[in-house]
């Protein structure tokens, strides 16, 4: 018997491009966004999330045939919906009650009149808690990280619980009423600034003050940044007694007109290193500085003989405890910009060997922990010393966040007594309080942490620092930047850790209940009838406990005696996470095996406890690298797929997410993949069948093309289309119990990808043949050519194949003949007073090429849209003829440009239909215009 259960609007059609735009532009949005309360690697963008829960809750039009009978009256109600994800993605709105609650009155409406929970297992930075809360969605979710399940509780649990509360500290601001978060974000700031004034009095001795040479105004000024050089015993015999620079680069300031960089003296009688600051001069000076002292690769040369110094001779010195730091420059706040001095002043020598005593009465045993996998390892496997977490950081570093550290248990005794003497709240509520600014002042001590390590590298062509995590994994860093944490310039406390949880958690407007808990997703308990909303992790994309551990073993020793159930462990758990390490599992084939039974596990489990009434939504990340050899049957992504199918689930869909602008993919052109992709899945009938290979080839014969052209007429971009169609190909692989090879062992679903992409690149093919005999010739000539010219013979071969002759295309206005030769017109070169009603060989291909070159011109313009107006009845061939030809521009020609063109004029189809149908004629002169 099968199930019936309504279609939800994920399961057909949901407004992707839209949706993709507001994701990629929410990469631009920084003050105020969640993901600055506390870094998390590859979160997903709020808008796809806030759109998928909100598509998987909401009934399609179709599940209602007495509402909505006809295909017409379906695409209306779906246009309708389309326009509230539209608005609701929108940055702006994501505060906005008003689209907030016309959204959760169409879920209500599709849900009963109930708002169903939602359960994320992988939790990770919280973004699909958050935004089921956002819609007031009762929001569960867990993760085994305890650095993520910190990060969710104090969005999804904390800030909830003293929602509209006023701040508590003195001399607050009398407020009528404080919104959401704002009051326990004042305090936030507040106590903050509290711990800096006391971090200032215990070690600001630490960070003197430096006098300004009279060129820069005389007096004393204060210390932005301090610049230091990794050091290592030359490997020169004659020197072999000196510590020399491995230096990446001298250049401070890249700025043109403002160019600074240092310039080593070498002593080599007295064997001294110094430097002095230069300003200008020659364009050869500039970029040899810029080299430092690099010689190669992670190869250097020793200042004094040129003798290189590999990366292997500077790990074995590593490994001998050789490794040492020369202070080589100083950055001071000047008047409106910054002024570089040389490291040769006593004072500053002094302050680093008072933190180095004091260094050694602090205890820092929460960080002398291992860091084996934080690091991002090289080929040869390299540490350079690395190998517990206090060896990421210099003394003075140590020094101040564990000040810093050991401040947030003070502010939390510094806030019951506040509380206490205003007689604000009872006992209870008065510890609940402090544990929760606490938490969030141990955010932003993790922030310091970031911004403070010997990892931090200058950006000379901003003249400001690049954070620790630059990327996914720690890389390493030859000359580094220690900032000052209580200069006014960049990475101080105030500015680069507290204000940005401050502004993040001002932002945050929690609109139900939630809970975030830490548990393994094998095995973990669910509320009862939940929807299924995760993003897993990402087979071996990214080793999040191992990154992780960075910022945990300084959580734990701020706030590790608050939360004793979260950081019960030294480090963070690493044997049941669930991604394909090869480090730890001995093997590609143990790690992989691993993964895949693991996720099985976790999915199967989930799809036992999840309501059979909504479909699962599960994300998907690509590893590029990967991707671009293997295409959409990349490892990563067939044994994730394997995984979902083992757990009894169905794919019903799969919608391809991105955060970058469509149309401009550095690797469009190699078929780039989205950087996401969205898994609807349903659970698998009971009574799912066996069929066999040529079964399967069947059925997707008779059911992808009609799906790819659903598709198409929704404007799926062509490069998104490969990502698109694994829904309904996968939707005939994994109805089935299993689907058996000749040798009755089942097909995997490796092959069932590389057997999905033959039959789009069939379907694609088979359109051609739906053309215009001279748009079909272009086809052929083009894939064989490109734009250059080819043999006359050949060419008059393939139109005579069309019926037609060289002339005929010629005189089209699509080719040049001319000496034996043909080579088809680029697009610059085409008739600029063409017009398509007043053409007597109107083709297919000239009316795209028209096309595309306005929409280059103009985008999506009056200009263009008029000229999509008058193609009229061919616009839907120019629409098929754009796929075509981005099919063969990306995987055939390997054209990037040209591929790049069709995917932008498909990503802004929708946009130009609408805009075209505003247009009528006004006259009979053929005028036409557009209705604002």
């Amino acid at each position: 018997m099968t199930t019936q259960y309504k279609k939800k609007l994920i399961e057909v059609a949901i407004p992707l491009e839209k949706i993709n735009e507001a994701s990629a532009r929410e990469k631009s949005i920084r003050h105020g966004h969640p993901s600055t309360l506390h870094l998390w690697w590859a979160r997903r963008p709020l808008a796809a999330c806030r759109a998928v829960l909100f598509a998987q809750l909401v009934d399609d039009p179709s599940s209602d045939l007495e509402k909505f009978p006809t295909h017409e009256a379906q695409e209306a109600e779906r246009k309708r919906l389309f326009g509230i994800i539209e608005e609701l993605v929108k940055w702006e709105n994501s505060t906005n009650e008003e689209v907030l609650e016309r959204a959760r009155a169409e879920i209500r409406k599709s849900c009963g009149g109930e708002l169903p929970p939602v359960y994320d297992p992988f939790s990770g930075g919280g973004s699909i808690p958050l935004e089921a809360q956002r819609l007031g969605l009762p929001a569960y979710g867990s993760d085994l990280n305890p650095v993520a399940v910190m990060i969710g509780k104090a969005m999804i649990e904390i800030a909830p619980k003293f929602k509209n509360r006023e701040p508590i500290h003195p001399g607050a601001k009398d407020r009528q009423f404080y919104r959401n978060a704002e009051g326990l974000a004042e305090d936030v700031k507040y106590y903050g600034e509290w711990m800096r004034e006391k971090a200032w009095q215990r070690i600001g001795h630490l960070y003197p003050q430096v006098d300004l040479p009279k060129e820069h105004g005389g007096g004393k000024g204060r210390v932005i940044a301090w610049f230091w050089s990794r050091t290592v015993p030359s490997p020169d015999p004659a020197f072999s007694d000196v510590h020399v620079p491995i230096a990446s680069s001298f250049l401070l300031s890249a700025k043109a007109g403002k160019e600074t960089w240092l310039e080593p003296i070498v002593d080599k009688t007295a064997k001294t290193i110094s430097f002095r600051i230069r300003r200008g001069g020659a364009k050869a000076e500039i970029s040899k500085a810029n080299e430092g002292t690099k010689a190669g690769r992670a190869v250097f040369r020793c200042i004094f003989s040129d003798a290189p110094i590999s990366g292997e001779y500077i790990d074995a010195r590593a490994s001998e405890g050789k490794v040492g730091a020369m202070l080589i420059a100083i950055a001071v706040e000047g008047r409106g910009k910054r002024i570089y001095l040389p490291a040769n002043i006593d004072d500053q020598k002094i302050a680093v060997t008072k933190a180095e005593v004091l260094v050694k009465s602090i205890d820092l045993s929460a960080v002398e922990v291992p860091c084996r996998g934080t690091f991002a390892s090289n080929a040869q496997g390299r540490r350079y010393g690395f190998n517990t977490f206090r060896d990421y950081f210099g003394h003075r570093q140590l020094v101040a966040l564990s000040v810093f550290s050991d401040l947030v248990d003070e502010v939390g005794e510094k806030i019951r007594e506040d509380m206490a003497r205003g007689d604000r709240a009872n006992a209870d509520d008065i510890d609940a309080y402090a544990n929760a600014v606490a938490t969030f002042l141990a955010f932003a001590v993790d922030r310091a942490a970031d911004a403070w390590s010997s990892i931090v590298s200058w950006r000379n062509t901003v003249e400001a620092t690049r954070s620790t995590f630059a990327r996914q994994g720690i890389s390493m860093v030859w000359d580094y930047v220690e900032v000052n944490p209580f200069s006014e310039k960049n990475g101080n406390w105030n500015d680069a850790c507290l204000e940005w949880v401050y502004l993040s958690l001002s932002a945050l407007s929690p609109n139900s209940v939630g809970e975030i808990g830490q548990a393994d997703a094998q095995t973990v308990e669910l509320p009862p009838k939940t929807v299924l909303s995760t993003d897993p992790p990402y087979y071996d994309n990214i080793l999040y406990s191992d990154l992780s551990d960075f910022f945990y073993v300084w959580l734990r020793k701020a706030i590790g005696h608050v939360y004793p159930e979260v950081f019960r462990t030294i480090v963070v758990p690493k044997a049941e996470e669930l991604v394909a390490t090869t480090y730890r599992h001995g093997g590609y084939d143990a790690a992989e095996a691993f993964f895949l039974d693991g996720m099985t596990q976790a999915v199967s489990n989930m799809a036992k406890q999840t309501s059979a009434e909504f479909p699962a939504a599960i994300y998907y990340a690509f590893k590029q690298s990967e991707v671009e050899t293997d295409g959409i049957a990349s490892t990563g992504w067939a044994t994730f797929l394997q995984a979902v199918i083992n757990s009894g689930y169905a794919v019903v869909a799969t919608w391809p997410v991105r955060t970058e602008k469509p149309g401009r993919m550095i690797a469009v052109g190699t078929n780039a993949l989205a950087n996401s992709v969205v898994l609807v899945c349903r659970k698998k009938e009971a009574v799912a069948e066996v069929i066999t290979r040529a079964e399967f080839i069947r059925s997707m014969k008779r059911e992808l093309p009609p799906a790819i052209a659903e598709l198409q007429a929704a404007s799926i971009a062509p490069a998104d289309m490969p990502q698109s169609a694994i829904g309904p190909g996968m939707g005939v692989f994994s109805r089935y119990k299993a689907v058996l090879e000749s040798d009755d062992s089942p097909m995997s679903v490796k092959t069932a990808l590389q057997l999905i992409n033959r039959e789009l690149d069939e379907y694609l093919g088979g359109i051609q043949g739906e053309f215009d005999a001279d748009t079909r010739f272009a086809i052929t000539w083009f894939e064989q050519n490109g734009l250059k010219a080819g043999d006359y013979g050949t060419a008059n071969n393939i139109a005579t194949a069309r019926g037609i002759s060289v002339d005929s295309v010629k005189h089209a206005g699509i080719v040049e003949s001319a000496a034996g030769k043909v080579r088809i017109l680029a697009r610059d070169e085409l008739d600029d007073d063409w017009h398509p009603e007043d053409d007597r060989h109107l083709t297919v291909w000239e009316c795209l090429q028209h096309l595309v070159r306005q929409h280059e011109q103009d985008g999506i313009s009056h200009d263009t849209a008029v000229l999509l107006k008058k193609i009229n009845t061919r616009a839907e061939a120019v629409k098929d003829l754009a796929y075509c030809l981005y099919d063969i521009s990306a995987n055939k020609r390997k054209d990037a440009k040209e591929a790049t063109a069709y995917n932008a004029l498909i990503a802004d189809w929708t946009e130009l239909t609408k805009a075209a149908a505003a247009i009528h004629d006004t006259s009979g002169d053929r005028q036409i215009r557009l209705d604002i």
